[in-house]
């Protein structure tokens, strides 16, 4: 009969770790699944932010694109501008520095 009650013992408590075990398994299974759950949430919130931060680099170089034909025609314009300035300028002291060349160049100094 104690070898019985032993029995039974040993019995039962294979029984209980047989079902820590796949109370065990199961929590892992459940924390795996939460897991990939959680990866598949961040992954998908990675790739809106990524999109998000796309389009608004996509809106600003072509806003600063647009921009850019407007800058470059300002400086167009404004090399233009200073290209006559200095052509004038050129022309109104061009005789001045020919006679001061001609005074240097046929002075002669002992």
């Amino acid at each position: 009969m104690e070898a019985n009650r032993g029995q039974n013992g040993i019995q039962l408590l294979l029984a209980a770790e047989q079902e820590a075990q796949r109370i065990v398994t199961a929590a892992r299974e459940a924390k795996m699944a939460r897991l990939r759950q959680a990866k598949e949430e961040a992954e998908k919130e990675i790739a809106e932010f990524r999109a998000q931060m796309e389009r608004e680099f996509q809106r600003k170089v072509a806003e600063s694109s647009g921009d850019s034909g407007a800058n470059v025609k300002r400086l167009d314009q404004e090399t233009e501008s200073k290209i006559e300035q200095l052509k004038i300028e050129g022309s109104r002291i061009s005789q001045d520095v020919v006679q001061m060349l001609l005074k240097h160049v046929t002075t002669v100094k002992n």
